[in-house]
């Protein structure tokens, strides 16, 4: 079977360095047609600078990275330093990037790449806030029924929410950008905190990530590090969620995870709920079904698969 298209959405955070790893270490699985930047965990300049320094890391030059759009669609950005620290990347000390950025929009590049590969062959996979994904499918609606499916990490319902008591960070930060996605009628697969604070990294999984011994598995190490501080505090946890690589694992193995098809709307009004990812589990309206919303995984198959591809690279 030949491995599936994407493009890589990304505001990289920790996590999403991770997911982007796990992509470009399995190349029979995955084929990696570009980044795109959106600002999300920092700003759009580090947003753009993180993803070549994960790519170079990777030995993955080739691939091309594009900048897109820094700030959500009607509001001021909001930004997670105090999770994710200055960089974005804190915890391993990496050198700056030599690859370049390509010209142009990274909104254009999904629209153009959308049309120009055949139609239902290209997934999107978005780690970060749904920025670049709105405003592509507002310029060019007609990519939407020429979309694979649309593997996002984002929203929570019984795991509630880790910005505000209500909502997750991605959908937070641009939630009229989710309600455009959420409404589009692609084939949509969330990976929520109700999946993603199951893929925890205890020590022992760090350790396994430390004694790879490569520059790859160093740096993936010492990101958990530094990365797992803020989670153990807020949550009494005994390690980081990887959240991001969630998203990876499950189009590379999807029978690690298990969810139900339901209903999933976007409050965007709401003072005391913006961002929250309402999601009809248990089928009490007769709101339409528009999302497949993952609620567990197999995290020993999870953390095997990680540790495993990691070792390529």
């Amino acid at each position: 079977m030949a491995p599936r298209k994407i493009i890589i959405d990304t505001d990289p955070g920790q996590d999403d360095a991770v997911a982007i790893l796990l992509a470009l270490a399995s190349p029979e699985d995955l084929e990696v047609l570009g980044l795109t930047a959106v600002a999300g965990n920092v700003p759009l300049d580090l947003t753009s600078k993180n993803a070549r320094i994960i790519c170079e890391l990777a030995g993955k030059v080739d691939v091309p990275i594009y900048e897109g759009c820094d700030r959500p669609l009607g509001r001021d950005l909001v930004t997670a330093e105090h999770v994710h620290g200055k960089t974005g990347l804190d915890g391993p000390d990496l050198p700056d990037p030599t690859m370049a950025l390509k010209d142009g929009h990274a909104v254009d590049y999904i629209i153009d790449t959308i049309r120009e590969q055949p139609s239902g062959t290209v997934t999107l996979c978005p780690l970060g806030p749904l920025t670049n994904i709105a405003t592509a499918l507002r310029k060019a609606p007609d990519i939407a029924e020429r979309i694979q499916q649309i593997v996002l990490m984002g929203g929570a319902y019984f795991e509630v929410g880790n910005i505000t008591p209500t909502a997750e960070f991605n959908i937070y930060v641009d939630p009229e950008a989710a309600d455009i996605v959420f409404k589009s009628g692609i084939d949509i697969v969330v990976l929520p905190l109700d999946v993603t604070h199951k893929a925890l990294v205890t020590k022992p999984r760090n350790d396994a990530f430390r004694a790879l011994n490569t520059p790859v598995g160093i740096a993936v190490a010492q990101m958990t590090d530094f990365f797992e501080r803020f989670d153990k505090e807020k949550y009494g946890s005994a390690g980081a969620p990887l959240h991001d690589p969630c998203v990876t694992a499950y189009l590379i193995q999807p029978d690690l995870f298990t969810g139900r098809y339901v209903n999933v709307e976007i409050e965007t009004s709401s003072e005391l709920t913006r961002g929250m990812t309402v999601a009809d589990w248990w089928g009490v309206t007769d709101r339409p079904k528009n999302a497949t919303f993952i609620g567990d995984l197999d995290a020993d198959g999870f953390f095997a698969l990680l540790t495993d591809r990691l070792a390529r690279l």
